[in-house]
């Protein structure tokens, strides 16, 4: 059966059923007892808001937490995606959405890493993909930066590809270049769009510096782009010379590359959210002989780990 046509329509009420409950009404009609409502409120696992001081929750959305939380996330016909931006994934996404038409909704925002996890903690996304210094070191970076939410203990941790991160680039001033020394280019004065505190391209970028010894202040910033995509637009509009970036976003965008190294992006998610269909649709779609060959013409993926359980503290 296919799970997406036997999803139910929206719930209907009856008169006598309050569509929004507070804590005693969703107690009994959970047939807990108050306190642990407060609990479940205080951890974030029950849809809920606070509307002058006290709390009222949704009957439609606790009728659907219910079965998500009874079957895994089977049933659910949504798939919210923040965090990190990858033009490979965006694609991905668009093939998804197109497939399924109006039978249920997968977005993608592009947040940057650390503001896609505060929405994956606060159940505003049910996926982040993130990516957090060198893929050498992201066994042990990615599974600390989950330590910083309160809601890493239900996540897992996914593997999606590998990648190479560098330096966008205008290819005037790529051709123009005598030297590989990396240090170079930090020295030219070129105008630079820099990413948004939080961005794991931000972070690469700026432990690169420390590397060679260059303070961030030094750099001569002309923007701020909050996503790659944005990053490559503003060069190839020349509102910058140069910005961090994957290679992926500059093939997409025309422009010269200067690879600095590999990294690992992967998928922070919800335990459940792991077996919903749009989930295992996408990881599907992602290994697909179609979805390799267009990694193949961007440049710049590595798919040897792809679907791969990084981490779960279970």
């Amino acid at each position: 059966m296919n799970t997406l046509n036997s999803i139910n329509s929206p719930l209907s009420f009856k008169e006598d059923e309050p569509r929004f409950m507070n804590v005693k009404q969703v107690s009994e009609y959970l047939q807990l007892n108050e306190k642990k409502i407060y609990a479940l409120v205080s951890e974030g696992k029950i849809p809920g808001t606070k509307i002058t001081g006290k709390w009222m929750f949704p009957r439609a959305l606790i009728d659907n937490w219910i079965i998500e939380s009874s079957h895994g996330g089977l049933l659910t016909d949504r798939l919210i995606i923040a965090g990190s931006d990858d033009a490979l994934m965006q694609r991905v996404i668009m093939q998804i959405a197109n497939n399924i038409q109006s039978k249920a909704l997968v977005s993608y925002t592009c947040t940057g890493t650390r503001l896609g996890l505060s929405l994956l903690t606060h159940h505003k996304a049910d996926v982040c993909s993130m990516h957090w210094g060198p893929y050498s070191e992201s066994h042990l970076r990615h599974p600390a930066l989950l330590n910083k939410y309160k809601q890493h203990h239900n996540w897992v941790l996914v593997r999606l590809f590998k990648r190479e991160q560098g330096l966008l680039v205008k290819k005037e001033i790529l051709s123009k270049r005598k030297t590989n020394d990396l240090r170079e280019i930090f020295k030219t004065g070129l105008k630079w769009c820099s990413r948004q505190s939080g961005a794991g391209s931000q972070r690469f970028l700026q432990e690169t510096l420390q590397h060679f010894g260059i303070k961030e202040d030094s750099l001569n910033i002309s923007c701020t782009a909050l996503s790659e995509r944005d990053a490559a637009s503003r060069v190839a509009m020349n509102q910058a010379d140069i910005a961090p970036g994957t290679r992926s976003i500059a093939t997409e965008y025309s422009l010269g590359f200067i690879p600095v190294g590999w990294e690992a992006f992967d998928l922070a998610l919800y335990r459940g959210v792991y077996f919903r269909t749009l989930f295992q649709n996408f990881l599907e779609e992602i290994k697909s002989e179609k979805c390799l060959e267009l990694a193949k013409q961007l440049g710049g993926y590595d798919f040897s780990e792809s679907g791969k359980l990084i981490w779960s503290e279970e």
